[in-house]
């Protein structure tokens, strides 16, 4: 009979000492949940899916602010975009403050290719990267060495170019290829215009400044050291009896829109993204990247200048 007793009272001592200790673990759980992050941003009005991103690119301090401060209606909105990068977080935040009515996608692109400043501004522009290879930028903020010419260039074959074209000799190979293919299929491809050294692009920028001023100038024709065709990776494409403001309407454009980066070539200064690349819309201009470069920036729909930002500088 005590050893029975002993048991029962073993037993309800275990039971209490359960119960405590279940209590305290779901107490002790509980209030370290009410003093969590996830939980004070719920309760500022974020959703899970919100708070869930947050937790995973903010850091401490600016959760802090978050908690401590009215919902921010476009923090979620910036964060969730393809191509977001923390290091940019205040200037996206500043430039929609004095732009509200800017895409969120627009904001990250602008932002990301620095293209909120002024075009050739003399504290933004540097020389470009040479060990980028195919993929070195060229753009109105990086340049060329006045004295730079591949060690590679070699004439296009006059099947596919007019007299005197030359480029870069993998180049050439790619192009040459795509060109072949194209003739197979009724496409007559011709190279107009290609390598370009500093001499020649700072004859034909002057030209253009007399035309039509400056400001049209800097629209259509790059400045000397900021051109592409310098880098001998770059082409104007045309074909027979047709100028460069008709090329967009041939049958030859529309087989280059759905194949060239299929050999490595993108379209450089595609329609509506003036505002990015800082060149009016060159429906003829080619630049050599390489197939799985060019497949990204196909598939993706954005410029050249948009992916180094994000896949190479960032």
């Amino acid at each position: 009979m005590k050893l029975k007793k002993n048991v029962k009272i073993f037993l309800i001592l275990f039971i209490v000492v359960f119960i405590v200790i279940f209590g305290g673990i779901k107490l002790t759980k509980y209030i370290i949940y009410i003093n969590s992050d996830t939980y004070k941003l719920l309760n500022r009005g974020y959703s899970e899916k919100e708070v869930k991103l947050f937790i995973k690119i903010l850091d401490e301090k600016r959760i802090k602010k978050l908690e401590n401060s009215r919902k921010n209606e476009q923090l979620y909105n910036i964060l969730k975009q393809k191509y977001f990068m923390k290091k940019n977080l205040s200037k996206y935040e500043k430039y929609l403050e004095d732009n509200p009515k800017t895409s969120y996608k627009d904001v990250i692109a602008i932002i990301n290719t620095k293209a909120n400043y002024n075009w050739y501004n003399k504290k933004q522009t540097k020389k470009t990267d040479m060990s980028k290879k195919d993929l070195i930028l060229v753009n109105k903020f990086n340049y060329l060495d006045e004295n730079y010419e591949p060690n590679d260039l070699k004439k296009i074959s006059l099947q596919y170019a007019y007299n005197d074209n030359i480029i870069r000799e993998h180049v050439k190979e790619a192009y040459e290829k795509m060109a072949k293919d194209a003739k197979n299929k009724g496409i007559k491809l011709i190279a107009s215009s290609s390598y370009r050294d500093y001499k020649s692009q700072d004859i034909l920028y002057e030209r253009y400044k007399v035309q039509k001023g400056t400001e049209e100038a800097d629209n259509v024709s790059a400045r000397p050291g900021f051109s592409e065709h310098q880098t001998g990776l770059t082409l104007d494409i045309l074909t027979d009896n047709i100028t460069m403001s008709e090329f967009e309407n041939t049958d030859e454009f529309k087989w280059l829109i759905k194949n060239a980066y299929k050999y490595g070539f993108i379209l450089r200064y595609p329609k509506n993204k003036t505002y990015i690349t800082g060149y009016s819309y060159e429906a003829w201009h080619y630049r050599y990247v390489g197939k799985k470069v060019a497949e990204i920036i196909h598939k993706e729909n954005i410029t050249f200048d948009e992916y180094y930002a994000y896949y190479i500088e960032k």
